[in-house]
């Protein structure tokens, strides 16, 4: 049997900075500069500490390094914009004098906090609202002119027709984006593994990726540590390293092109290893 995903052919540059989509995953680096991140929070809420972890991943495989400063795990405290861009902002201008070559994402669904992060250095704006939480962020994402990761994301769990509903949940998001003058190349999409999904529906989805990978834009996967998957292996979250990897291998198998991750090392070799069947696949259906 030939696998035949979608592979869509990407390339984004920013000076020294660059990402290439079409001839291997793309490893996102997660970096929290949280204090209650739900397996790393502060542990690089310092400067100093941030600035390391982040070179540390790319030298274990990483191709670009997601900030975050606001923690989206289950009952976390929503923090300010001012708080957000404290947490945030020293970080992306110290890598951007010390390691200009890393290219940055900013994991937040404040219109604000991603101006200021763009301007301040970093390149891509990950929002897990999918531009909706802020009636901001699509025009804001426009005029930077910068890639955007629209997220799956709903205020409950209301599903009429899961499946049809998560689809139709994103392309609510495409729409809104490209009406606000965003360009269709600049959008890459998120399944939201883990929000407002029970286990049978995080594992459905995993399942069902493909329909996400048909819809136009490239599909960035997040399942690092996930709870779907320590309850699936009855392990806590510090022991979740195979799951993870498995959930990676079976999403880049559906066509997944970026994942975002903890553990670059490992999960680079696994990304590495599924790359070089699947990229040399004659049956691999490419789109610019």
């Amino acid at each position: 049997m030939t696998l035949t995903p979608v592979i869509y052919e990407r390339k984004y540059e920013w000076g020294p900075a660059s990402i290439t989509l079409g001839s291997r995953t793309q490893i996102m680096g997660i970096l929290n500069v949280t204090p209650d991140s739900f397996s790393d929070g502060g542990r690089y809420n310092s400067v100093g500490r941030a600035v390391a972890h982040a070179k540390q991943m790319m030298e274990d495989g990483a191709d670009l390094i997601d900030i975050g400063g606001e923690s989206t795990r289950p009952g976390s405290e929503v923090v300010s914009a001012d708080e957000e861009l404290h947490r945030i902002i020293p970080v992306i201008e110290a890598l951007r004098a010390e390691a200009p070559h890393i290219p940055l994402s900013v994991d937040t669904y404040k219109a604000d906090v991603a101006r200021q992060a763009i301007q301040a250095g970093a390149h891509i704006i990950n929002d897990v609202w999918g531009a909706k939480a802020d009636p901001e962020m699509a025009r804001t994402a426009a005029e930077l002119g910068c890639p955007i990761i629209l997220m799956h994301n709903r205020q409950a769990r209301d599903y009429n027709d899961y499946l049809l509903d998560v689809v139709g949940d994103l392309q609510d998001s495409i729409q809104l984006v490209l009406e606000a003058g965003v360009e269709e190349h600049r959008i890459i999409l998120d399944p939201g593994i883990g929000f407002v999904k029970d286990l049978s529906e995080n594992l459905e989805l995993m399942s069902s990726l493909g329909l996400l990978n048909e819809l136009g834009y490239p599909v960035l996967l997040a399942t690092s540590r996930k709870r779907f998957i320590q309850h699936t292996l009855d392990v806590g979250a510090d022991d979740t390293l195979e799951g993870t990897a498995a959930t990676v291998a079976f999403g880049i198998a559906q066509g997944c092109q970026l994942v975002r991750v903890h553990d670059v090392k490992p999960i680079r070799r696994t990304a590495d290893m599924c790359d070089a069947m699947l990229y040399r696949s004659p049956g691999l259906r490419r789109r610019s």
